[in-house]
């Protein structure tokens, strides 16, 4: 998803674009790097002979990938507007990504061709503004908004005691309430008779007598309280669209036309506190998201070459300098330990709780903290590209991704809005003309109606607890892609998991040589090493480590050439060499009967064979083992108690091999001496026979099959990119007792949705039924409604702690 940070600068691009493209929808992602900002002095790379400009023409600007931050985009029926609107002039509403949380905006790479100032323009005929985004303006912009909101609130408020205040002392109410405080053994009657003057004072307050200054008091709550309401009605009037903007001004009105001064001015206030508390809910799920950005600090202490230190931004560290982190401290930014041995608490980032030991070459992580002793750290990425704010930029742009449940809102609150005023208009108008009813008493009744419809409660829910739930998760060090995927754990059925480092430690060790065609073991060690230098595979990382625990110097093969899922050709000591697993010995047609024994004697004892050899014949074979993770047992057994009904391992390993570590890990089904191909081919049949099916493995070798899975899993992420780009969900740290966390996690996710949707719904039935009874005024209709807002938010805001 590209961004365009400022409408100030022109930008030069000169990274590579990154795409991944997602199954679930097909849609290609692009995320760009390295956005460098031109001087004023700087030439345009189309027009050297030009300055550029600092403003770029909004008529010539692409909008493909803009973001634009729209004020106003406060919930689904926005969205739902906006689509409407801006869908047809980039190609279709798939064309556009909303963040409801943040309030942007985000067009497609793929949408037409349109100019800047056509999309704002078309924004601002449905009341709201569209400004190009800018990082690090949203907060101050929301803060604003909220502060705006809650002043025309507070000053509505006010008004209304002031009118009700009025009314009182014309009427001579404050005899009643001194009376009240001078006569104590007159308690009962006194406050009998002042609750009996307030009730009717709110259920009766429609006289024709009412003083103009009381008038005043409630017209000014009225105007205060419809402040954000006003514009945006008449542009969903303008569209002939009903929103709840447009029902509660005519609610409003409509009070006002059969003088019920201070039912219109009580619902104006209430409304208006209603989007206020609307407003705070949005902005404690975006808190939840912004605290991520404290976990790393601001300002580093970098040694200078004279062994001096000074305090500067993080922002202006560039790689390789050297800062120091004291005990106690958050590390602020990627690096090497270039000196110095100390526990680190990598729990912000990955959620582990057990500190991890770091010495000299050892990785750390921005928002890690220091433990007991001083490090000295070199920088290896820059502030901006941290795995901390790859993070949080990938749960910031979830945000737009939306789960099928907020799809399913938008739509009905599309249908239900204009139904709800269809039937508030049949039921002021059918029984006076057809059964000698009085208009102003259905009138009212229909009034009651059109604030009933408005469905604050019913759209704010769900954004809410999806941005918590991604959240939280995020604080347990699992990154969600978006809300789409969070649903997407709750219905799995099957999971296939990846052998080496996912179902195993992923650390495996050489245990033996065997040299065959008078080749001896320290030939077999180089030879292996040479073709394996190069490969992060942890089978090559194991001859490597062997290798140099020897004191073997390992050199690096010419004309290296990877064969998937078999192994690697090189030229050493101008010899072709090969290196592969078993199977790519048969198919060599190189395995002799003694060869073939000793091989099948090693897989017997779950060891996994990889075969060194040339083309005359078969050098020797190398011995690796992998255990399998601990408590890997019970973290199967935990899904299975999820209602997991089947576990698979996929593996390019040996039949034997893979067979004693399912046995050893409690897994349904083995896949072995599979290819990457064969792995999509197995995935796409399990697809098939259980229908939801989640893929598990590193992100980067398992990519197709993860890609053909319903649901991709990449775990052990911690500082790839790759991988985390890759997967739909990815677990930072390399521990898989998170999975069943996850699962648990997506189905309380969705229970609590469906809790709001169902309370909010019942509760409006049944504020309608009394409606139709006469038993329900407008004011407590829109109390009703604010107050299932008000439970529905703090319901969804719990999935901000974890459970």
């Amino acid at each position: 998803m590209l961004t365009i940070g400022s409408a100030s600068f022109d930008v030069h691009i000169f990274d590579a674009l990154r795409a991944s493209a997602h199954p679930t929808d097909n849609k290609q992602h692009i995320t760009i790097k390295n956005i460098k900002t031109m001087n004023k002095s700087e030439k345009s790379c189309c027009c050297p002979n030009e300055p550029t400009e600092n403003k770029p023409s909004a008529e010539s600007t692409h909008i493909q990938g803009m973001t634009f931050k729209i004020e106003g985009l406060d919930c689904v029926e926005e969205v739902s507007i906006l689509k409407s609107e801006i869908g047809p002039l980039v190609g279709g509403d798939d064309k556009l990504a909303f963040d409801v949380i943040n309030g942007r905006m985000t067009i497609s790479l793929e949408a037409k061709q349109v100019p800047e100032k056509t999309i704002i323009k078309k924004v601002a005929a449905t009341g709201m503004k569209a400004t190009r985004w800018k990082p690090g303006e949203t907060q101050a912009d929301v803060k604003q908004r909220q502060r705006s909101q809650t002043v025309y609130t507070v000053i509505s408020g006010v008004c209304i005691v002031a009118g009700v205040l009025i009314h009182i002392a014309i009427a001579g109410g404050f005899t009643d309430i001194q009376q009240f405080f001078q006569s104590p053994e007159a308690w009962r009657y006194s406050w009998q008779s002042l609750g009996d003057y307030l009730k009717n004072l709110l259920n009766a307050h429609s006289s024709q007598s009412m003083p103009l200054a009381e008038k005043v008091a409630y017209s000014l709550a009225i105007v205060f309280g419809v402040r954000h309401v006003v514009v945006k009605a008449f542009y969903a009037l303008k569209r002939l669209r009903a929103d709840m903007n447009l029902l509660m001004l005519v609610a409003i009105i409509g009070a006002v036309v059969i003088n019920e001064w201070f039912e219109a001015a009580a619902v104006s206030f209430l409304f208006s506190l209603s989007l206020a508390i609307e407003s705070w809910s949005i902005g404690r799920a975006r808190h939840a998201v912004e605290a991520l950005l404290d976990l790393a600090p601001s300002k580093v202490t970098v040694k200078q070459e004279n062994g001096q230190e000074i305090n500067i931004a993080a922002a202006d560290v560039s790689i390789g300098t050297v800062f120091i982190v004291k005990p106690g401290d958050k590390i602020p930014l990627d690096g090497e330990v270039s000196r110095g041995i100390s526990s680190v608490d990598q729990a912000p980032i990955t959620g582990e709780s057990i500190p991890v030991s770091k010495q000299v070459g050892d990785e750390v992580f921005a928002g890690s903290i220091n433990g007991e002793a001083v490090l000295e750290i070199k920088a290896s990425k820059l502030a901006s590209d941290t795995t901390l704010a790859h993070i949080i930029r990938m749960v910031e742009e979830a945000h737009s991704k939306r789960a099928e449940a907020e799809q399913w809102v938008e739509k009905f609150a599309r249908i239900y809005t204009p139904i709800v005023m269809l039937v508030a208009l049949a039921v002021f108008i059918i029984p006076p003309l057809f059964f000698a009813g009085i208009w102003q008493v259905w009138l009212y009744k229909a009034l009651v109606l059109l604030v009933i419809a408005c469905p604050c409660a019913l759209v704010i829910s769900t954004p809410v607890s999806i941005v918590a739930a991604l959240a939280c998760a995020a604080r347990q060090g699992i990154l969600i892609k978006g809300g789409i995927y969070i649903e997407a754990p709750a219905h799995l059925n099957a999971i296939a998991f990846d052998k080496t480092g996912t179902l195993t430690r992923g650390k495996p060790v050489v245990t033996g040589l065997y040299p065959f065609n008078n080749h001896n073991e320290e030939e077999l060690l180089s030879r292996a090493a040479a073709l394996e230098s190069r490969s992060n595979h942890p089978l090559a990382k194991a001859i490597l480590n062997y290798t140099e625990s020897l004191g073997i110097k390992i050199a690096n093969a010419d004309n290296v050439t990877v064969l998937p899922g078999k192994g690697v050709t090189g030229l050493f000591n101008g010899t072709d060499f090969w290196l592969g697993s078993r199977r790519y010995l048969l198919e060599r047609g190189q395995e002799t009967a003694e060869i073939s024994q000793q091989a099948i004697e090693l897989e017997k004892t779950g060891k996994t064979v990889i075969a060194i050899g040339n083309d005359q014949h078969v050098c020797g074979l190398i011995a690796v083992a992998d255990q399998p993770r601990e408590q890997i047992k019970s973290i199967l057994q935990a899904l299975k108690q999820q209602n997991i009904k089947h576990l698979a391992m996929l593996t390019g390993d040996n039949q034997v091999t893979a067979e004693n570590i399912a046995r050893a890990c409690g897994i349904d089904e083995v896949h072995a001496e599979l290819l990457p191909a064969d792995k999509v081919d197995v995935i796409s049949q399990m697809v098939e026979q259980y229908g939801n099916v989640a893929m598990i493995g590193d992100g980067i070798n398992d990519a197709p099959a993860l890609g053909r899975a319903n649901l991709g899993i990449a775990m052990g992420v911690m500082g790839s990119d790759a991988a985390i780009e890759t997967a739909d969900i990815a677990l930072m740290g390399d521990d898989l007792s998170k999975l069943p966390w996850l699962i648990n996690h997506s189905k309380r996710t969705l229970r609590i949705i469906r809790q709001n949707i169902v309370f909010a719904l019942t509760l409006k039935a049944a504020v309608a039924i009394l409606a139709f009874a006469g038993m329900a005024t407008l004011w407590q209709a829109i109390v009703a409604d604010m107050g299932a807002s008000l439970l529905v938010v703090a319901n969804g805001l719990r999935l901000l702690k974890p459970k």
